[in-house]
């Protein structure tokens, strides 16, 4: 497939969703047929017939691009092998467990369509969230601490749905979980973050990759240092091209 003939690059991070992945997979067909478009599932490590799935998509789907860790490496590291590969200049990312409709995916590309070249993320924020009690209450408090903490004025940057210009994307700073930080690390380098209320829905098989207590032990030392990051980093103007006082 020639790189100029689409414009998006649909990246899904994936371990151990072989009930999802082929209804999602189908969806995001449906959602996109009218453009020019890549999808890169990215399998972490699976151990369940996630793989064997994907094979049998990518015979039906020749714009399907599969790629594969033989070991997890975590979410970020996912996200960041297939921006890498990506041949559109425009992203979108979303979970493979389901969770994320993918006819949401509109709502999040047309900010991008105004034309506004400052603009390299438009985060997804959960309106009505289809987890348990103790996961949504750990995770309102977590995005609590966040905002709190960053600064970066949005309520939900845990969600999986994001669209962003790949060349903002890799002008961050990687680091294990970045992808929960995203809008602040933007912010950082000087790009514009829209938020749009999308849909949630249960999750299509499988199972939470961290219990509520693991993912909060994981994101703290995380925060610390996205936090620190925001402190290091020079405040420069790219309008004027130097460093403000």
């Amino acid at each position: 497939m020639n790189k100029d003939t689409f414009d998006l690059s649909v990246v899904i991070p994936l371990r151990d969703e072989e009930a999802a992945i082929t209804p999602l997979i189908d969806e995001i067909a449906g959602v996109l047929a009218d453009r020019s478009f890549e999808v890169i599932a990215v399998d972490d490590g699976s151990k369940d017939g996630t793989d064997q799935a994907l094979q049998a998509l990518s015979e039906r789907y020749p714009w399907l691009r599969i790629l594969s860790h033989a070991h997890s490496r975590g979410q970020s590291s996912a996200v960041r092998h297939g921006v890498r590969e990506a041949r559109a200049p425009l992203i979108v990312t979303l979970d493979g467990d389901g969770q994320n409709p993918p006819d949401q995916i509109p709502l999040l590309l047309a900010p991008f369509e105004r034309g506004d070249a400052r603009l390299g993320l438009v985060q997804g924020q959960r309106a009505a969230r289809k987890d348990n009690v103790g996961k949504r209450l750990s995770s309102r408090f977590a995005n609590w601490l966040r905002s709190s903490l960053l600064k970066d004025g949005v309520r939900d940057s845990g969600c999986g749905l994001k669209a962003f210009r790949r060349e903002a994307y890799l002008e961050l700073p990687f680091f294990d979980h970045i992808h929960r930080f995203m809008p602040a690390m933007m912010l950082r380098e000087h790009w514009r973050v829209e938020t749009v209320d999308v849909t949630h829905r249960p999750r299509q098989g499988g199972r939470s990759k961290y219990s509520n207590i693991s993912r909060g032990l994981v994101g703290i030392p995380d925060l610390l240092g996205a936090a620190w990051l925001i402190r290091r980093a020079e405040r420069l103007d790219p309008a004027k091209n130097s460093v403000e006082e």
